[in-house]
């Protein structure tokens, strides 16, 4: 153990140590307790900043345990740059060296927008967070809160996204983390490392088989597919309650760490709205960061219509995960399971966006959008003068049929294989084989990036 030097009567703790007996080495700090409960004052916001910067240096991972009371009000403006401080080093320290915080009691004021600079935030259950205290939002907006109601786990965990994972409590929360650390390499220019894996890879995919519906409006759990399609059935899944249309997810695949991104059928349909957008993109882009490979899997007819949800910029946080997908140059696997419609179908990881390969379920569909809508388009004049002329019967038939023949003539995997739109329509049993053999022929995958100084992601 490395320790990090504090002041006398500091709040923290930090150091360069193994995150558990026989683990892996962390910069590991813990802010908690002292006279001020846990505040961040100047010799608090020196060492974590230092523990930080040793960290990439060192280049290990970041790992630390907050019950902060905000900035110190005993230090004045002094705290406020202090905790200015900190943020300014998790800011360089992103995408360099894995970054995770628990939280354990409460973490609140300015300071708690740190937990929004961390790849991984864990919380326990009786811990909170937010910027503006219960007291201020009563006295603003007239509403009483409690600590809970405003900036508990449950409301991060649903609601806000800043909760990963809700651990049962610190033990478990610390085991979490170091099942996360085992899918990621200690920094940014180090792999990920590969484990052992006893599973077949040709396993056959049985349980996707027997799981998806054929019909495309039926609904289904996606998270069986990743169990099918990961070694031994075994995933972390993070942030599983936010935006639940998505599913994001660490597992391996023949020993190496894969990203899942899936679209649910049993959460608005698999539709993509703003929250599984952003949740998506903040996925997508910290596994390119440290060169975890993107296995995608894609069941969803559309992005979610509403007036609400374009006022609130569904063009500008769609474009975030578009972006996302379209910058990384980890190897990326896209596996359309039953349905790709329209503009989600390309955010998805398509083909042209960038995947290295695109596979199809020989049932699947890919278009513009579904029949039905794409009939009433094309015909729904003809088909309501059938109507009007009081035939319902005859109506129906020549609507089923036109239905039949749009799927036949423009949904098929077989026409966007022969334009190159995909790769290959696959048998769905050797779903797993078919990914896990991309994934070890894109192994040593290179690619360069235009010089610039950063690019302007539609945050």
């Amino acid at each position: 153990m490395l320790p990090v030097a504090a002041q006398r009567g500091s709040a923290v703790d930090a150091a360069l140590r193994p995150l558990d007996d026989g683990g892996p080495l962390v910069g590991w700090f813990r802010l908690e307790g002292g006279k001020h409960r846990g505040a961040i004052g100047v010799a608090e916001g020196d060492t974590i900043a230092r523990l930080v910067r040793t960290s990439v240096d060192a280049g290990v991972p970041v790992v630390g345990v907050l019950s902060t009371s905000g900035a110190d009000v005993h230090q004045g403006v002094a705290s406020l740059h202090a905790w200015g401080r900190v943020a300014r080093e998790l800011a360089c320290a992103s995408g360099v060296v894995p970054v995770v915080l628990v939280v354990v009691g409460p973490c609140v004021s300015g300071p708690a927008l740190l937990l929004g600079l961390a790849d991984v935030v864990v919380m326990t259950p009786d811990a909170f967070a937010y910027v503006s205290g219960p007291a201020a939002v009563e006295g603003f907006t007239g509403v009483p809160v409690t600590h809970a109601s405003l900036g508990g786990a449950h409301v991060h965990d649903l609601r806000s996204g800043v909760a990963s994972v809700v651990a049962n409590d610190e033990d478990d929360a610390l085991h979490v983390v170091a099942d996360l650390l085992s899918f990621l390499p200690p920094n940014n220019a180090s792999v990920a490392p590969v484990h052992a894996c006893d599973d077949p890879l040709d396993r056959p995919c049985r349980q996707s088989v027997d799981m998806v519906p054929a019909s495309p409006t039926a609904s289904y759990d996606v998270r069986k597919v990743i169990e099918d399609v990961a070694d031994d059935g075994w995933y972390v899944e993070l942030r599983p309650h936010h935006a639940a249309n998505l599913v994001t997810a660490l597992g391996r695949v023949g020993g190496h760490p894969v990203g899942f991104v899936a679209n649910q059928p049993s959460s608005l349909a698999g539709t993509l709205d703003i929250e599984a957008s952003q949740k998506g993109a903040r996925f997508v882009q910290w596994c390119d960061a440290f060169g975890i490979a993107l296995v995608s899997l894609v069941d969803t007819p559309g992005f979610q219509p509403g007036k609400d949800i374009e006022w609130r910029g569904m063009i500008r946080h769609g474009a975030e995960l578009v972006f996302a997908y379209a910058a990384a140059r980890v190897p990326r696997v896209s596996v359309i399971l039953r349905k790709a419609y329209g503009g989600a179908y390309i955010v998805m990881d398509s083909k042209l966006l960038g995947a290295d390969l695109c596979v199809s379920w020989p049932s699947a569909e890919i278009a513009v959008m579904g029949a039905s809508g794409a009939v009433q388009i094309l015909h729904g004049k003809r088909l309501a003068a059938i109507a009007a002329g009081g035939d319902e019967s005859a109506a129906a038939s020549e609507r089923a049929a036109l239905e039949a023949e749009y799927a036949e003539q423009f949904m098929t995997p077989a026409l966007a294989a022969s334009r190159g739109y995909v790769d290959d329509v696959i048998d769905p049993l050797t779903t797993r084989l078919v990914v896990a053999g991309a994934l070890d022929a894109l192994a040593h995958k290179r690619e360069t990036t235009p010089q610039r100084r950063h690019s302007n992601t539609p945050l």
